[in-house]
């Protein structure tokens, strides 16, 4: 009996052992983790995130060293006293992620959604040209491929190489979108406008090929886009904009509205800016910084900006202290940020900016000043730059603020706005007009400086780095531990890794 009850027993085990491993997937699958996500669900994430990581950058980096602002706290960023800087290596892989995520979802997709694949190539392009621009030589075609080979040591391509995959990449957006049927959901900036997207891919070559003028013939490529309007269609308007715009409540307001006052009184309006936009009489001038606190006790409300690159003892005791330098524009404020007497700062008045009009007439009037093209007046282009930040600013200050952005009537005949004189001079107004408008778009004022040497930016007196504005990053440390190799191959081939060794489209 005893015997009969043990292989009883023993029967029952190998039954249910063998029960559990015939059933061991499905009871050991969670159905509230999915295996895969569709391109709707990814798209807002990497539009967000890229974006609000642009405006960060922006902030810490892009405003300094392009000398929109300057600190009067810790103010090593702005005496080039970097070291490692790694938000936009983490932003740009880490969002490259679910790039890939969309474009394998939506290439093996039955039928296949070019949409999706063509608004995830303009978004690689765009990343990618932000993380190349910033280091140089970085991972690209290896980049995305440890999840689907297992590479987790990706070479690292030649900027040049690099360009040329994204430009290849926004003719190829362009040529598929509207091509299939599905809408594109999750879209943050056009709302699922396919046509939209098409002028922000051709946009952005543009961008791209004057970024790369230097250091190759660009000519043809920029005509063909102008000649076919229908096959390439550009930003024609402020509509056109490229922008993610915030909403009221949160978690979606303007990144810095939740910064502490402190945190953001670090940052005041720059010298450099003020002095150009007050000797130019330019309304602007009230929307990127405030009046000081004292001008304003005083009773003669007066924008006073900073000079950039003082050590922390000058800084904070410039003109008198802190209540002598403006703080940068209520637009861009923190909801703690208000002045005495004036309106809180509105949660989402600003905008998170990828590419706008106004950027891409500039770029058409310096390709038609340099005879890139033959499309059009650099005059006019010129013209419509400024009329376009312009509308744009008028758009989004709330009237509350009681901003005048009017332009004077003789704004156009000064001499220092006027487009005449030299080509030299031509080109210099463009440039430093196109710089106003980059304002607070990530570091893209800063790519334009390195490009140009417009405006010409000095090095602040008390600057860390030999009397020279850093032209790139470099590379974050865990590459030496993680991917040694193959960043030595890129140190080797393109220069010390420092900030002052220029990238291939910088070189001389």
């Amino acid at each position: 009996m005893k015997a009969t009850k043990k292989y009883g027993w023993i029967l029952l085990l190998v039954l249910s052992v063998t029960g559990c491993d015939k059933d061991f997937e499905s009871i050991n699958t969670n159905p509230n983790v999915p295996t895969s996500v569709t391109p709707d669900l990814l798209l807002s994430g990497v539009i967000r995130n890229t974006i609000n990581d642009q405006v960060s950058e922006a902030w810490s980096i892009g405003n300094i060293v392009a000398q929109h602002t300057a600190k009067i706290q810790f103010v090593n960023e702005d005496r080039y006293l970097w070291g490692e800087r790694t938000g936009v290596w983490n932003s740009v892989f880490g969002n490259m992620r679910n790039v890939q995520n969309i474009l394998t979802s939506a290439e093996t997709a039955k039928p296949v959604q070019n949409n999706y694949i063509g608004v995830a190539l303009i978004l690689k392009s765009w990343m990618f040209s932000i993380a190349t621009d910033t280091y140089g030589d970085i991972p690209y075609t290896d980049a995305t491929k440890a999840k689907l080979s297992s590479n987790y040591t990706p070479k690292y391509d030649t900027q040049e190489s690099i360009y040329n995959g994204i430009l290849d990449d926004l003719k190829r957006a362009n040529d598929l979108l509207g091509t299939s049927s599905e809408p594109i959901a999750g879209d943050l900036i056009y709302g699922g406008s396919v046509i939209r997207w098409r002028k922000l891919a051709n946009s952005l070559r543009l961008r791209y090929l004057i970024r790369i003028s230097n250091k190759k013939d660009v000519r043809a490529d920029m005509q063909a886009i102008l000649d076919n309007p229908t096959a390439t269609p550009i930003f024609e308007n402020n509509s056109d904009n490229a922008v993610l715009v915030y909403q009221a409540s949160a978690p979606n307001q303007w990144p810095l509205y939740t910064s502490r006052v402190g945190s953001f009184d670090e940052y005041r309006l720059s010298k450099t800016l003020s002095d150009y936009l007050t000797s130019i009489n330019d309304p602007r001038l009230a929307v990127f910084g405030r009046p000081t606190e004292r001008s304003v006790a005083s009773g003669s409300p007066k924008i006073d900006g900073i000079p950039n690159g003082l050590e922390d003892t000058q800084a904070l005791s410039y003109n008198g202290g802190p209540q002598f330098v403006s703080r940068v524009g209520l637009t861009f404020a923190c909801l703690v940020c208000n002045d005495t007497g004036r309106p809180a700062p509105v949660a989402n008045a600003s905008r998170g900016l990828l590419m706008t009009y106004a950027e891409l007439q500039f770029i058409l009037a310096e390709a038609r000043e340099r005879n890139f093209v033959t499309t059009g007046s650099a005059a006019t282009f010129y013209t419509n730059g400024i009329n376009a930040n312009f509308d744009y600013y008028r758009s989004i200050v709330p009237a509350e603020y009681g901003i005048n952005l009017t332009l004077p009537s003789s704004y156009f005949n000064q001499t220092s706005v006027a487009y005449a004189g030299s080509q030299a001079e031509r080109l210099t107004k463009i440039g430093t007009q196109k710089w106003v408008a980059l304002f607070f778009n990530g570091l893209e004022a800063w790519s334009d400086f390195r490009r140009t040497g417009i405006p010409a930016l000095q090095p602040g007196a008390s600057n860390l780095n030999n009397n020279l504005i850093p032209i790139r990053y470099i590379y974050p440390q865990a590459e030496q531990s993680l991917n040694s190799g193959n960043r030595t191959e890129a140190v080797n081939r393109q220069g010390a890794d420092n900030i002052n060794t220029p990238i291939w489209w910088d070189k001389n």
